[in-house]
């Protein structure tokens, strides 16, 4: 009796604690990161770790991809049910996103002091058909970046407010010897020369679409892929830059081997920092160029944001996660490499103290984002475009006749 007893004692000690172990049990997430430009992969596990210690029930696990695959990574884990709970979006996937089922509708989440204190702009990141599908978490759009000193050789007083003064700033560097190649710029085919094209697109007041259909064939579409055949076969521009992505014009930019650079908000950092760069203190920064009778500043809209996975299985913890990362507490402990979400973060001196040049930039900058095309067929028509990009730079097609075929190809 005594031993059956204890059996029964010993039964219910080893069912509770397993009751115990199972109430306490931490949840794991999943999440997808980007592996470059924005936040460092650090700052991403810092703000991370801060978190746990917060939330101790939660663990979360990291997972960094180039943002080549962020996109595919995302919708293939999806189609297999499941894989991650929160992850990183540009700004282009909303549309084709909500049209898939791949993110949660988050706008009953949203509250009024992050629908007041985010910047409207900032909304866009994650707004589709008047639903949001997270919150916005990088806020960007690409600068114009020149180098100080060799301006300053070359007798040039203020960076180009033009892209045709852009031009004859960097034939004067040019030809007075300075810098070979004054220019480089993303133009692999990938998205990020479609951030470029959009950017110039912005300047020369170019639509995207009309109606539904494709219009960037003729108009300001059609002038902006102009300028870009003619500022590569002028000498111009890194003939390396039809191979370039944002890396490549960084580590071009700050080994001193141009004089301007199109980037995102990243490179003012790392390229100021004297362990990463040659040009440190040399760096300059203003919004991109506009166009004479067009446009007084150029930009594209490249914010990113940060969703929940339709098929996350702990959605109330990795929204309690995603507002931790979008908090402006954490935001603006990690401003240098990234921008704040938050209106009232840029009159905070621990974000505005040692890039004022940037802050100045930006307030420009991210109010004329210009976005790329809104549409659930955007990866066709990106890839249609990219491919118009290169065919238009190697001289195998005209302009005008590449993106009549991209038009053609786009899905639309």
């Amino acid at each position: 009796m005594l031993k059956t007893t204890r059996n029964i004692l010993l039964g219910a000690t080893i069912i509770g604690s397993s009751l115990a172990t199972h109430a306490y049990a931490e949840t794991t997430l999943n999440a997808l990161f980007m592996a470059q430009a924005a936040y460092s992969e650090a700052d991403v596990r810092a703000m991370t770790d801060q978190f746990q210690k917060e939330n101790p029930d939660v663990k979360v696990n990291l997972e960094f991809v180039p943002y080549e695959g962020l996109h595919d990574k995302t919708v293939l884990a999806q189609g297999s049910g499941g894989g991650y709970d929160v992850v990183l979006f540009d700004v282009i996937w909303p549309a084709e996103y909500a049209a898939n089922n791949v993110l949660l509708d988050v706008s009953d989440r949203i509250t009024p002091e992050m629908n007041d204190g985010v910047l409207p702009g900032a909304w866009t990141t994650v707004d589709y058909d008047g639903k949001k599908y997270g919150m916005p978490w990088i806020l960007d759009t690409k600068y114009l970046f020149y180098n100080k000193e060799i301006l300053e050789k070359a007798g040039i007083a203020t960076p180009p407010k033009t892209w045709a003064e852009l031009s004859e700033q960097a034939k004067l560097i040019k030809d007075k010897g300075l810098v070979d190649a004054p220019i480089v710029w993303s133009w692999a085919q990938a998205e990020a020369a479609i951030c470029d094209y959009t950017t110039l697109v912005s300047a020369y007041g170019g639509d995207f679409l009309k109606d539904g259909k494709p219009d960037f064939q003729t108009g300001g579409g059609l002038d902006a892929l102009k300028y870009m055949v003619n500022s590569y076969n002028s000498g111009l521009t890194n003939t390396n830059s039809k191979e370039f992505l944002e890396e490549d014009v960084r580590r071009v930019f700050q080994n001193g081997e141009a004089a301007f650079a199109l980037n995102w908000t990243y490179m003012y950092g790392l390229a100021n920092d004297p362990k990463e760069s040659k040009v440190a203190g040399k760096v300059g920064i203003v919004p991109a160029p506009g166009v004479e009778g067009k446009s007084t500043v150029s930009a594209v809209n490249g914010s990113m944001g940060l969703g929940i996975t339709s098929t996350s299985k702990h959605p109330d913890e990795a929204w309690k996660y995603i507002v931790s990362m979008t908090s402006q507490e954490t935001q603006n402990a990690y401003a240098k490499l990234s921008l704040p979400i938050w209106a009232s973060s840029y009159d905070d001196p621990a974000v505005t103290e040692g890039q004022e040049e940037l802050i100045s930039a930006a307030k420009v900058g991210l109010a004329a984002m210009y976005p790329r095309p809104t549409t659930p067929k955007y990866q066709e028509l990106s890839v249609a475009l990219q491919q118009a990009i290169q065919e238009s730079l190697l001289g195998q097609e005209t302009p005008e006749d590449a993106l009549n075929t991209a038009a053609e190809n786009s899905g639309l």
